[in-house]
């Protein structure tokens, strides 16, 4: 499958089991992930990351993500597997 058959280019969102997924959902985690693992990352960009991870959880975990990849962060990974 490619991309653009799960999301075409004209759909933004779509629902899976009652949640919400939007396009960009995963590009935004994993951006909020490397900022969680940023030594420079202000102590705002880190709370800022982790209110975003807590909040995209139901829809990454709607489409499979934690079922096929692993975060490799120890700390990371606990505080997800928490939530």
């Amino acid at each position: 499958m490619r991309a653009e058959q799960f999301l075409p280019d004209h759909v933004n969102q779509i629902e899976i089991d009652g949640t919400t997924v939007r396009k960009g959902t995963v590009a935004a985690f994993l951006f909020n992930a490397r900022l969680w693992n940023d030594p420079q990352a202000s102590e705002a960009g880190r709370t800022a990351a982790m209110a975003d991870i807590a909040a995209a959880l139901p829809a990454l975990r709607a489409i499979g993500l934690f079922d096929v990849l692993a975060i490799r962060d120890d700390a990371l990974r606990e505080w997800v597997e928490g939530r």
